[in-house]
């Protein structure tokens, strides 16, 4: 059996891909996955021996500049990113049995699917962006009272309409182009009715939160068994466990001197401070030997050594950080972000931290928090309810899906 995975966006989209992938492989499936051309998510594919193929610009070149993307670029973004997936989508499906699509709006994959006749699922990472009467678009979940929700469909349906806006025209060009008739509403088309979702139960709990029937497989983690590098494991044993700062794939979202407020932050409680470069290029401010930087590393291995952990929320980092009982600092930025710091915060496993623009008094007050016994303690609690199959769960619902839509085999 032949499986495409497609994505385009950063690395919390690419790596739990990579995990299916494993997850599929183990089953005896062939995968190949279609993704942004980034450097660093070639060499990710390469380590778990999956091919990748291209898709799109790279995510880097969009997001490393000094200010974030902007509304027109948003609109140069989308009806480029549709054009590609029906080329390169329509080469690498040839032959496969099914076609799984995640990451931003990944309008194009289904339609492909369609022409080829193949399975077709849509996997999302959250729960933020699914439709529902029970929450609106862009308002955390829990955050709204209950006269709400007769606004709900109206705000969503406008969500619509503007993923229509971005999507729609270019969409329907190419479904005409091969045969296919025009969708007038490019979102749920895209989302289909029973999207699965790549999220821990414990963390990202689904029950309720949508009208749509959604499949919970749990979060698709790709296992890791490098070594910490030599000089990382001399500044781990030399001192008492640091504070791990990173933001990942954010560039040009990344909060403002934020190096200087962590650093400065972590050694008024006392703490050493370790330096996740990432693509905002985190860097020291002196010279003195209680900060480290490290550069891509196994964040399952090093999370069971810090104290806390300072990030952005992606849902990769939150979900690394709770399986290895860290204590977290969320500071959110975009998208499901706030969504995955209100969430740390509620379990009690960490701190939400107010606002997108960290003080050194704001981030202190959030260290404090996060570096408590107690915090510690339910950290350590909650990360014991954390499944870690996700990846297998979700590799056997699609063989299994694909195997019981097949016609069969004549004597």
């Amino acid at each position: 059996m032949r499986v495409l995975l497609t994505t385009w966006g950063s690395r919390g989209d690419v790596e739990p891909l990579a995990g299916l992938a494993v997850g599929l492989r183990e089953l005896g499936a062939q995968v190949r996955v279609c993704a942004p051309p980034d450097e660093e998510f070639a060499a990710l594919l390469e380590r778990v021996g999956v091919p990748l193929v291209p898709l799109g610009p790279s995510v880097r070149s969009l997001v490393s500049g000094t200010k974030p993307p902007t509304a027109e670029d948003a609109f140069r973004l989308a009806p480029e990113l549709v054009a590609a997936r029906f080329e390169a989508l329509t080469a690498a499906a040839e032959g496969c049995d099914a076609l799984l699509a995640t990451g931003l709006m990944p309008a194009g994959a289904r339609d492909v699917a369609e022409k080829l006749g193949i399975r077709y699922v849509y996997a999302c990472f959250h729960i933020f962006g699914l439709p529902s009467r029970h929450f609106r678009p862009g308002v955390r979940p829990g955050k709204q009272s209950p006269q709400d929700e007769t606004d709900n469909r109206v705000l969503w349906e406008q969500d619509a309409q503007r993923v229509n806006a971005l999507y729609g025209e270019a969409l329907n060009s190419h479904r005409a182009a091969i045969g296919l008739l025009p969708v007038d509403n490019v979102r749920d088309h895209v989302f289909t009715d029973r999207p699965w979702l790549a999220a821990d139960a414990a963390l990202c709990p689904s029950q309720g939160m949508t009208d749509l029937d959604i499949v919970q497989t749990g979060a698709w983690i790709l296992p890791d068994d490098r070594p910490l590098p030599e000089g990382l494991e001399a500044f781990l044993d030399a001192g008492a466990p640091p504070v791990y700062v990173g933001f990942g794939s954010m560039a040009a979202y990344a909060p403002k001197d934020i190096a200087r407020v962590a650093i400065e932050a972590s050694r008024a409680q006392g703490r050493r401070v370790l330096l996740a470069r990432g693509w905002a290029g985190l860097a020291p401010i002196d010279d003195a030997d209680d900060c480290y930087v490290v550069g891509e590393v196994n964040q399952q291995a090093l999370f069971r050594r810090v104290a806390a952990v300072v990030h952005h929320g992606g849902a990769g980092t939150t979900t690394t950080a709770a399986r290895a009982g860290a204590p977290q600092v969320v500071v959110p930025r975009i998208a499901d972000q706030p969504y995955w710091a209100a969430r740390v915060a509620e379990l009690g496993i960490g701190s939400a931290h107010d606002g997108p623009m960290p003080t050194f008094d704001s981030l202190s007050a959030a260290l404090t928090t996060a570096l408590t016994p107690e915090t510690r303690a339910r950290a350590r609690a909650v990360a014991g309810a954390i499944r870690t199959d996700g990846a297998t769960v979700a590799a056997k619902l699609l063989l299994d899906a694909v195997s019981q839509e097949r016609p069969p085999v004549s004597a």
